[in-house]
């Protein structure tokens, strides 16, 4: 077995594939939100962003298929480490590992990233399966419109929130990259990468709520 291949397959070497992976992820979702702050400046400059994205053809197909694989590798790499670790301690702790300085990122790690599975997998649907005769503000505003579907993309972000500032903290250590020195300044940039993305997404929710005809 060649030292790539057993690389791969260890315990540490899955954790530099989510490190990797998840930081790809949270590039693209970074650029995605950028993009899609474009919503709070009205209509016109929405639907001219989302032009000038669909006109480059080809590159955003390649891109779309390269996030789909590094989410595809994030994903089963994250369960499986979730499975080996679940077969490592078959007993519960007889003490609250929160006590040990788990945060709620961490213990619910798997948790958050089967419920952003799932939200992405109904976001995806509602998009792909629209009419997309329309122009894509309504599309956007029409399914934003419904109060249950804001909810539930709502809980998605919530997901992502904990999931993210955990992962971001997560991919230090992983690389190797942490330090007493700079975790503090680690601590205040995750917080402040995540605020900023999940902010976007929610401000983007609740004003498409709450003005209904906003992209109208």
């Amino acid at each position: 077995m060649s030292w790539f291949t057993q690389t791969i397959t260890s315990s540490l070497g899955k954790k530099y594939i989510m490190a990797l992976t998840g930081l790809l992820l949270g590039g693209f979702l970074l650029v995605h939100a950028a993009g899609n702050a474009t919503i709070l400046l009205g209509r016109p400059d929405f639907l001219s962003y989302a032009r000038r994205l669909h006109s480059l053809g080809l590159p955003v197909t390649i891109a779309e298929i390269t996030l789909l694989v590094l989410f595809s590798i994030h994903v089963v790499t994250g369960l499986t480490l979730f499975y080996r670790n679940n077969q490592a301690r078959p007993s519960p702790y007889a003490v609250s590992r929160r006590a040990g300085g788990r945060t709620w990122g961490s213990a619910t790690m798997a948790w958050t990233g089967i419920a952003i599975l799932c939200f992405i997998t109904l976001h995806l649907t509602n998009f792909y399966l629209a009419d997309h005769r329309r122009p894509l503000a309504d599309i956007v505003g029409g399914i934003l419109d419904n109060p249950l579907y804001s909810a539930l993309y709502c809980a998605g972000l919530l997901a992502l929130t904990l999931h993210i500032s955990h992962g971001f903290w997560s991919m230090f250590q992983s690389l190797g990259l942490n330090h007493p020195k700079y975790n503090g300044l680690i601590g205040t940039c995750r917080w402040l990468l995540c605020g900023g993305i999940v902010g976007i997404f929610l401000a983007i929710v609740l004003l498409l709520l709450i003005k209904r005809n906003y992209l109208a």
